[in-house]
């Protein structure tokens, strides 16, 4: 029997079924019918200039991504970049050199660091005279790149590009990329490392700016050629070649260090990750079975890295250091890491350490306790004017029946501050607002005497 034959017709029906499926992929990730060229070039080109209201926007949202910061408020730092105008000159830069137009894109670089002057000017003044001087957790974050600010640039600059450059415009996906991308907060801290003269903040908060505008620049480049985008036609061939060479060198010039950089960003990820796990897991290993690791510290730099660790407990001896280093290199890949131990010395014994950790356990037990007692105190506050807010509306409601004239009633305990001692007292204080204008001396009157039983009290004052 021949066999050949139907499994012939099987991979055929497979390569069609194939075929099939492809051609459904592309229709429904295809880009190239919605694309409004004219529009799209027309919109960037217009965002990228800096004067007159977009200037004045930019120094404002500037200010106020500065205060989010300063005051540690992550709402108020993605209002600024909601009206901040930021996106245009980097987006501009992108698609000048995917038409290769000279023009857009000496445009685009010029109020690309006007953009970046103003932003520094703007947060280092705020800086300068904020009497808020520490750095919060939300500035800090800005100072040190990783590969994710990689990642959040590209795929944020992306999404940026093609909603931009559909023919029904997504605002909230344009909004979205401005608050992703987060190209305002690095600027900010720039300007606080100026105002404070820590350079180091100053230098990783820009440095963090570069890699974000350099990806979105990047991916709109590569989308604005993918979509087939017109290019610049000069009348002049050589000078079409000529601008075409300049763009291709300056794209080689920036595309360098920038891979370069996210090439050391992936290195420096991967370290600290492997540097944490190693820390973890050579505490379950028999040789850590009488000690324990306290404040690890880990640095990175391109020729060595380093990691020191804090050991209480039985001393290592040379021989078991070695062994770890070794075990740290292979194992986890960190060949050119350096291993410092620090050791408490031969003095201390596991109950001397068992004492410490119980005394750390024992202050932190404190602390839940006092907090405990607090919330327990609002708690009981709480209570209490619940409990008299539905007294005062049950005596409102029998007093209503009783007095229909009585238009507004009120009951709270108030406190008496004497001014002059100081001495304070607390009084059931009631008010009463009547319809008409008529004397209700002796409603009132029967009506205290009334309280006074209801409350079991010997005072109560009168508002009127």
């Amino acid at each position: 029997m021949d066999t050949k034959q139907p499994k012939d017709k099987q991979s055929s029906q497979f390569a069609k079924k194939l075929r099939y499926w492809f051609k459904k992929l592309l229709q429904l990730t295809q880009l190239r019918e919605d694309t409004d060229y004219e529009a799209t070039i027309e919109n960037i080109t217009k965002s990228v200039t800096f004067r007159g209201m977009n200037l004045w926007i930019l120094f404002f949202a500037i200010i106020v991504a500065s205060v989010g910061l300063n005051v540690n408020s992550t709402a108020v730092i993605i209002g600024a970049m909601l009206i901040s105008p930021l996106m245009g000159p980097i987006n501009g830069l992108g698609l000048a050199i995917g038409i290769f137009d000279e023009d857009l894109m000496r445009k685009s670089l010029t109020n690309l660091l006007i953009m970046v002057l103003i932003s520094l000017l703007a947060s280092t003044l705020y800086f300068l005279i904020s009497p808020l001087g520490d750095a919060q957790s939300e500035l800090l974050a800005r100072t040190n790149p990783t590969i994710f600010d990689v990642f959040i640039g590209f795929f944020g600059g992306s999404a940026g590009i093609v909603a931009m450059s559909r023919k029904n415009q997504s605002m909230t996906v344009i909004s979205g990329v401005a608050i992703a991308t987060a190209l305002m907060p690095p600027l900010c801290t720039a300007g606080y490392g100026l105002a404070t003269f820590q350079f180091r903040y100053f230098f990783g908060a820009l440095y963090l700016f570069f890699i974000n505008s350099f990806f979105i620049a990047l991916s709109t480049f590569i989308f604005v050629r993918y979509l087939g985008f017109p290019q610049t036609k000069y009348m002049d061939n050589k000078r079409a070649t000529a601008v075409k060479r300049i763009i291709t060198v300056f794209t080689i010039i920036v595309i360098v260090p920038s891979v370069i950089g996210a090439i050391n960003m992936i290195k420096e990820t991967a370290f600290h990750t492997q540097a944490k796990k190693f820390v973890t897991e050579i505490q379950e290993t028999p040789t850590f079975k009488n000690r324990q690791v306290f404040n690890v510290d880990r640095e990175y730099n391109r020729k060595e890295q380093t990691i020191t660790m804090s050991v209480v407990g039985t001393p290592l001896n040379s021989v078991e250091i070695t062994e770890l280093q070794e075990y740290m290199r292979t194992t986890y890949g960190l060949k050119n890491t350096k291993l410092i131990v620090k050791q408490t010395g031969e003095t201390i014994d596991i109950a001397k350490q068992n004492e410490i950790i119980e005394n750390m356990l024992d202050k932190k037990e404190q602390v839940i306790l006092e907090k405990d007692s607090v919330i327990h105190s609002l708690q009981s506050k709480m209570s209490e004017m619940e409990q008299s807010e539905a007294l005062s509306d049950q005596i409102a409601k029998e007093l209503y029946v009783q007095y229909p004239n009585l238009e507004v009633f009120a009951l709270d305990n108030l406190y008496y501050v004497n001014p002059q001692t100081g001495t304070k007292e607390k009084t059931p204080t009631v008010y009463f607002k009547w319809k008409d204008k008529a004397g209700h001396a002796l409603a009132e009157e029967s009506i205290i005497k009334w309280l006074k039983v209801r409350l079991e009290v010997s005072e109560i004052k009168v508002i009127h």
